[in-house]
């Protein structure tokens, strides 16, 4: 009896002291529950009642909301653009990543390296979005990326020299639906054009280029000159070969009988060309189109074809360096007698690499794969600061629909809570799936 009496006195304080710890629990752990239902649970709840109302909030609507996203061809632009985002960037990321922490254990300077690679992460998504805004300008003065694609190819392939030359109007030439212009009279071998064209900036004639002079064609031949209509300050006589002009060195000329070309020549420095050996007929004297070619300006990165694959881009140049860190963590922790084994059994690296490396870090890889998913579905800044005015719907996500139609002029608030859901809804699948992955890691 005494010893009952004992251990029942004694369960009291214990009970006590539980209850204490508890109390201290609830009291240290209540601030952050209070945080998380003001800030997560109650707009979760809230976001799902307004998507049962209508724009104003004040009509019970049902579901008409969201079987209006599946009818708005916006709304279905942004969920294409959601997958193809979590298709692409995750798995070009989690590649990167794996390819660049694999490479990066065998480079001396690996620490250095991983610290460039990581730099971006720093970068918040405003500054990102405005430095690639920049990189991708169509202009080539302005936009590196398009510099250097328009450098790359004027080193293979040479743009006109005359692309803002044209004839003045009713002085022989004509222009043809190709582009080219043809002399509005037939020629004849024996004799001599004067082919003068306007809009040529002086300060961007070629150096090389001298005084234009009439030109005199024996019996066989056409002889010409191209020229710059126009006398530096002014006088001169339109259609007329004045002292004071120069010929266009570099032109392409053709002479064309029925139709087809017979002969091509290019313009002496000053301008000056000749047919020689023709036949006798009828001639037409033709500039043709490549003259007048408009420069190469390079690719139009945020038009509406490329803006998505351009947006990837600088969402793999911030996340990259995380994934290498991630990976090149797990890469760090594997058994090295295994992979040393394999070596010593004459495995290549390659087969190293497939066989052993990647099935070891497969845990690590699905966690890294499945993070970046939950991350690009939420992606808002860069598509809304890199994406301009006029492509903002074809590159548009259900982040950026949910914000346009709520606050950025739908102002339908029952629609984009609607879309909030979905999002949620899509969100979900991929964090539980890493929480149960961390539960049984931790197990």
């Amino acid at each position: 009896m005494t010893t009952l009496t004992t251990s029942v006195g004694a369960a009291g304080p214990r009970r006590r002291a539980q209850r204490r710890r508890r109390a201290i629990a609830v009291a240290f752990v209540l601030p952050a529950l209070l945080l998380l239902g003001a800030l997560v649970v109650y707009p979760v709840l809230f976001s799902v009642g307004r998507s049962f109302f209508d724009a104003a909030g004040t009509r019970f609507v049902g579901g008409e909301n969201y079987a209006e996203m599946f009818r708005d061809p916006a709304t279905l632009t942004a969920i294409r653009n959601s997958a193809i985002w979590v298709v692409v960037a995750p798995t070009l990321l989690t590649g990167l990543g794996l390819i660049l922490a694999v490479l990066v254990e065998k480079v001396r300077w690996a620490t250095a390296f991983k610290l460039l690679l990581f730099m971006p992460m720093a970068v918040s998504f405003l500054a990102a979005g405005i430095i690639f805004r920049l990189a991708y300008e169509e202009d080539p003065d302005k936009g590196v990326l398009n510099a250097a694609v328009v450098g790359v190819h004027d080193v293979f392939e040479d743009g006109s020299s005359y692309p803002t030359a044209r004839p003045r109007e009713d002085l022989g030439l004509r222009k043809g639906p190709d582009g080219a212009y043809n002399t509005t009279g037939a020629v004849r071998p024996g004799s001599a054009v004067a082919l003068g064209l306007v809009g040529v900036p002086p300060g961007e004639m070629p150096a090389e280029a001298a005084r234009a002079t009439p030109a005199k064609a024996a019996a066989d031949e056409v002889r010409g000159v191209v020229y710059l209509d126009f006398t530096p300050g002014g006088g001169g006589r339109p259609g007329m070969i004045d002292t004071a002009e120069r010929g266009l060195p570099g032109m392409a000329v053709e002479a064309v009988r029925d139709g087809g070309t017979v002969a091509t020549t290019t313009t002496a420095a000053d301008g000056s060309f000749r047919f020689a050996g023709l036949a006798d007929g009828a001639y037409t004297v033709k500039l043709p189109a490549a003259n007048f070619a408009p420069p190469y300006e390079g690719v139009s990165w945020l038009g509406p074809a490329l803006v998505t694959p351009a947006i990837i881009g600088a969402y793999l140049w911030i996340w990259t360096g995380f994934a290498m860190v991630l990976i090149g963590a797990g890469l760090s922790s594997l058994p090295r007698d295994a992979l040393e084994a394999a070596r010593m059994d004459g495995a290549s690296e390659w087969q190293v690499f497939r066989r052993i490396t990647v099935p070891l870090l497969a845990p690590v890889l699905t966690v890294v794969f499945v993070t970046l998913v939950i991350n690009v579905m939420k992606v808002f800044d860069l598509i809304y600061i890199i994406a301009p005015g006029p492509v903002q719907e074809d590159a548009t996500v259900l982040a950026t629909q949910m914000w346009l139609v709520s606050f950025g002029g739908g102002n339908n608030q029952g629609l984009g809570s609607a879309l909030g859901v979905l999002l949620l809804l899509l969100v979900i699948p991929a964090m539980v799936f890493n929480v149960r992955r961390f539960r049984r890691s931790q197990s």
